[in-house]
């Protein structure tokens, strides 16, 4: 079963309250709140708060560049995912899922993008960028020792998660069972080749990826061209306001024949409304439970 959630619901220090919300709204997977490792209080009283409603926490944000340049940053940064991961898994959380990041940073001479957390890089890619993403996501893994949750890596074009066969190149390089796949449809758009046939993007990923996934990102995605945007360029939108085939995309979720969270993120309160009945309308119509 698909369980929609999403992100950016405003967590005050109350577990019960925040549990609320999501209920209120119909959700079915939360996004587990910041809790500090050893605050075995809020963790038990967020557990309880979350079976009693009958929902799961999705999903758990190591949002960190976790291969940064800078020597003390790259460990506090990687400390800082083992501690979300290690929370993660007191809670019962399905999926802790982070970007591997970049090695670009200020003063380098590829000067292209000024996103020093996850932004494109040469030096993220190829053979030695290829290993130290087996490296991360291993020392990780090994260090937490995880039960319950799997770790996994955000799909972004640029980083060797970019593709559903650089993924399953990097599971099977990784061979920890604690390692899943999180899928973003729109993320795995790369090409117009695929922006023009998202079911046959997806049939492909879930061919490739399905064994594994744990976690998947709703959104949807626009191509713009034209004088000055030679070649394409790809702007995110609220789901059903671009060209990702939410039918195929919650079918292939629902083959999965398990529990999946999907959770919706970016926008704003009025815009996750929309794409939670947008989804939801997409569920009903196909026999989809969302």
């Amino acid at each position: 079963m698909i369980k929609l959630g999403r992100y950016d619901v405003a967590y005050d220090g109350d577990p019960e309250a925040y549990v609320r919300l999501y209920v209120e709204g119909g959700y079915k997977a939360i996004y587990a709140p910041p809790v500090k490792p050893g605050d075995s209080a809020t963790i038990k009283a967020l557990t309880a708060a979350v079976a009693k409603a009958g929902l799961v926490i999705g999903e758990a944000g190591a949002w960190k560049n976790l291969i940064a340049h800078d020597e003390a940053a790259r460990k506090a940064n990687l400390q800082y995912a083992m501690d979300v991961l290690a929370v993660a898994d007191e809670l019962g959380v399905v999926a802790c899922v982070a970007y591997h990041g970049t090695v670009g940073h200020p003063g380098d001479p590829w000067q292209l993008s000024d996103n020093f957390d996850y932004g494109p890089h040469p030096g993220n890619l190829g053979a030695e960028g290829f290993q130290r993403a087996v490296d991360t996501a291993r020392s990780i893994i090994d260090a937490v020792k995880p039960k319950r949750t799997k770790f996994s890596l955000e799909m972004v074009p640029w980083l060797v998660t970019g593709t559903p066969e650089g993924y399953l190149k990097l599971i099977k390089a990784v061979d920890r069972r604690e390692f899943g796949a999180h899928i973003d449809a729109a993320n795995m758009i790369v090409s117009p080749q695929w922006y023009f046939d998202t079911p046959g993007m997806l049939r492909h990923g879930f061919e490739l990826l399905g064994p594994h996934v744990v976690s998947a990102h709703a959104k949807d995605i626009v191509m713009k061209g034209g004088p000055g945007r030679i070649s394409f360029h790809m702007d995110e939108v609220v789901p059903g306001d671009g060209m990702l085939d939410y039918r195929a995309y919650l079918r292939e979720l629902n083959t999965l024949d398990r529990d999946v969270p999907l959770m919706i993120e970016h926008f704003t309160q009025p815009e996750y409304d929309r794409a939670r009945d947008y989804i939801r309308g997409v569920g009903a119509e196909i026999g989809v439970e969302t």
